[in-house]
């Protein structure tokens, strides 16, 4: 009879953490939406930009890569790994080159954000005081310089 109670109530609390979720997701769903337009073989993506904490120094990315914090990487789940990117700063005009080799937490993605950079591609876009930047990111031909 025990047995039959306990799963009674782990049911019950899984189909009301559920409930819950369900719930969560449909409001974020309506949350403000980044866009992104495909012009030919360009893709193009506006919205929000962060970095990486440099606590993160060391730790695997999606590539398998070891993420440093000096290098001009990013995360994004709207480019494909591998991808060049240009990422410009919105506020100042100020842009970076970045190779996409992680993907970013969902939750971020939810909020606006179309990349995460590292460290040192942040400094050169003059972020790192405000945290996050309005950006356009472009995808780039592997090899293009500023």
């Amino acid at each position: 009879m025990k047995k039959y109670l306990a799963f009674a109530v782990c049911l019950f609390f899984t189909a009301h953490i559920q409930a819950q979720t369900d719930s969560a997701v449909a409001k974020v769903g309506s949350a403000k939406k980044t866009s992104r337009t495909d012009v030919g073989d360009e893709k193009v993506a506006y919205g929000i930009a962060s970095f990486y904490s440099k606590s993160l120094e060391g730790t695997k990315t999606a590539t398998g890569e070891t993420f440093r914090h000096a290098k001009f990487t990013a995360a994004s789940n709207h480019f494909r790994l591998g991808t060049w990117v240009r990422v410009i700063n919105l506020r100042n005009g100020k842009s970076a080159i970045v190779r996409i080799n992680d993907r970013m937490h969902k939750k971020m993605a939810l909020r606006g954000r179309v990349v995460d950079l590292s460290y040192a591609a942040a400094e050169k876009l003059s972020f790192i005081k405000s945290g996050i930047v309005r950006v356009k990111v472009v995808a780039v031909p592997e090899g293009t310089t500023e």
